[in-house]
């Protein structure tokens, strides 16, 4: 009995000690796998410093400096429009036609009073010539001679106005054809085959697509921006990666009644072969004051109470530090850092508020470098 009592005491001491060894030893494993956990991957960008610019982005669209409207300088019935919008017109090529046949007859007509002048001219002036012979002669008078005289003069300035009715009825003629004077893209068509149209009324809009601007709709509280803006630019929405030298050629001086807003025509200086009239432009302006700023993405701003901060990577010892930072201004997707970081510092961009002082990082590929 005492040897059962010895084993059972024994056993029991063995599976105490065991219980009180298991709470350890996860312990150990929990304190591994939080250790493990504190190596976090992280992603950074490097500071870089550059001139500060305050960036102010309109949009605006490509539209040409010169459209014309093309109109016939007489009244008639449209025959005739061979173009439409979208189509390419060269110098003299044919934009519309009116009926002739009114215009026809309005010239014969004046050419018909050119011959009965002609006629009446070549009989009076053979009837003052045969007068003329008789001067010597008793029923010569000088009265009868002047009036005559005066007949075939009046006859003269007769002949001279039917010849001018005849070159007008020819230039009516003309003006039933409408050409093209320069090249260009027909915008707009104004006038259907079959209409009525008055003279001086448009019939098509052709733009000069060889030299292109921006309209930018620039609201009130931007006009001193526009006017002092240094070097503004354009990028197309065709072409984002690309930016183009503009000039302010033209700033309305009231607003438009409807948005409230100032029209700027901006030149473009080195026109792109790609850009097409109405184009999407953004219009880039600003304003250097020469404090160097950098600039970070917004998700790298960590609040510290009510300041801002970034978190710094030691990439030698995988280490983060919280520092302080000024933003000199907040962009639509980015932070302007005016000092509280150095040049080639490396920033967490990614996940800023699940990193804790003093746990270990690992940097995710290559640090992107990136200027204002």
């Amino acid at each position: 009995m005492a040897r059962t009592s010895f084993h059972f005491s024994r056993s029991a001491r063995l599976l105490a000690s065991v219980l009180l060894t298991l709470p350890l030893l996860a312990a150990c494993s929990d304190d591994k796998k939080e250790h493990a956990e504190e190596v976090r991957p992280v992603r950074v960008q490097t500071v870089a410093f550059e001139a500060g610019r305050e960036s102010l982005k309109l949009a605006g669209t490509l539209a040409p400096r010169l459209e014309t409207p093309l109109a016939f300088q007489v009244t008639g019935k449209l025959s005739a429009r061979p173009v439409d919008v979208g189509a390419r017109v060269t110098p003299g090529m044919l934009i519309g036609k009116l009926e002739p046949e009114d215009f026809a007859l309005q010239l014969r007509r004046a050419q018909a009073q050119v011959a009965s002048s002609e006629a009446d001219l070549k009989r009076l002036q053979a009837d003052l010539k045969r007068y003329e012979a008789l001067k010597t002669s008793m029923v010569f008078t000088q009265a009868t001679y002047d009036q005559r005289a005066a007949a075939a003069s009046v006859a003269q300035q007769t002949l001279i106005g039917a010849r001018s009715q005849v070159a007008i009825a020819e230039r009516q003629m003309n003006y039933t054809s409408l050409s093209a004077d320069t090249g260009g893209i027909v915008t707009a068509v104004l006038a259907e085959p079959g209409q009525v149209v008055a003279a001086g009324q448009a019939i098509v809009r052709v733009a000069r697509d060889e030299e292109l601007e921006v309209s930018v709709p620039i609201p009130e509280n931007r006009l001193d921006d526009a006017r002092a803006a240094n070097d503004p630019r354009v990028t197309l929405w065709s072409d984002p990666g690309k930016t183009y030298r503009v000039r302010l050629r033209e700033l309305a001086a009231s607003a438009d009644p409807q948005t409230r807003t100032y029209l700027a025509k901006y030149s473009l200086l080195d026109q792109p072969q790609t850009a097409k009239m109405g184009m999407t432009a953004t219009l880039l302006l600003a304003k250097g004051d020469g404090v160097p700023v950098a600039s970070l993405p917004l998700s790298a701003i960590f609040q510290q109470g009510d300041k801002p901060a970034v978190w710094v990577v030691d990439a030698a010892k995988g280490a983060v530090t919280l520092k302080p930072v000024t933003v000199a201004a907040y962009h639509q997707d980015a932070a302007l850092i005016a000092n509280g970081v150095k040049d080639g510092e490396l920033v967490v961009t990614a996940g800023v508020h699940r990193i804790d002082p003093g746990i270990k990082v690992r940097i995710l590929g290559a640090a992107p470098v990136k200027g204002q």
